[in-house]
C-alpha cells in the first residue's frame, strides 16, 4: 500500500511539472498563454514592456515571408512576444486592439512544430507566418479600425507551436494593448 501512495505522489508531481517543463522551453521575453478550446483569452500587454528589434530581415525572407521589406517602419517600434499551442483541427483567430483608438498597433504571427521554441530574430524558417498592420491607402470596400488581426488553420492531427509578435511603427516603445486568441475546435 505504501508503494501504491509514492506512485501516486510521483504521478501527481509529474501532472504538475509537465506544464511548467513546457512553459520553461520559451524564451523569458516570450509570455505563455494557454488558448482554449471554442472559446476566447484575452490578455493585456504593453509596448514598454518589450524592446526594440533591430534586425527584421526575417520577415520578408522567403523561408518566412510575414509581411514585405516595403512594410518594416511598420515594425521598428518595440516588440512583445507571445506564444501558444494549436491544437489538431482547429482554428485560431489572434486579434491586437491598442487601448487609445488612435493606437498604431502591427501584429505577426508565426507556427512552429510542437517541440520548437525559436523566436525572432532568430528565424531561420517556420511553417507559415502571418502579419497584419495599418493600411498604406485606403481599400475599396473597405474599413480599417485600429484593430489588427491574423488566423491560423491546423487540418492536420499535429499541434503546433504559435508565436505572436505585436510591435509599432518606428519610434513607438510605450502603448498599452489587449491580445486576444480565439479558439475554434
Amino acid at each position: 500500500q505504501l508503494k501504491i501512495k509514492q506512485m501516486k505522489k510521483l504521478a501527481f508531481f509529474l501532472v504538475m511539472l509537465f506544464p511548467l517543463l513546457a512553459m520553461a522551453q520559451w524564451p523569458s521575453n516570450v509570455t505563455v498563454v494557454e488558448s482554449k478550446s471554442n472559446d476566447s483569452v484575452t490578455v493585456s500587454g504593453d509596448l514598454s514592456s518589450g524592446a526594440l528589434m533591430e534586425d527584421i530581415s526575417w520577415a520578408a525572407n522567403s523561408s518566412n515571408a510575414c509581411f514585405v521589406a516595403t512594410q518594416n517602419t511598420k515594425y521598428r517600434g518595440n516588440h512583445v512576444l507571445f506564444a501558444t499551442s494549436l491544437p489538431p483541427r482547429s482554428i485560431m483567430t489572434i486579434t491586437v486592439t491598442p487601448t487609445d483608438a488612435e493606437g498604431n498597433l502591427s501584429i505577426y504571427g508565426y507556427m512552429l512544430g510542437a517541440t520548437e521554441y525559436r523566436v525572432v530574430p532568430n528565424l531561420p524558417s517556420c511553417i507559415t507566418c502571418e502579419a497584419d498592420f495599418k493600411w498604406d491607402r485606403p481599400v475599396k470596400n473597405r474599413v480599417q479600425t485600429s484593430e489588427r488581426k491574423i488566423e491560423f488553420q491546423n487540418p492536420t492531427q499535429n499541434t503546433y507551436n504559435i508565436v505572436i509578435g505585436v510591435a509599432a511603427p518606428k519610434d513607438v516603445t510605450t502603448g498599452q494593448f489587449n491580445l486576444k486568441i480565439k479558439l475554434k475546435s
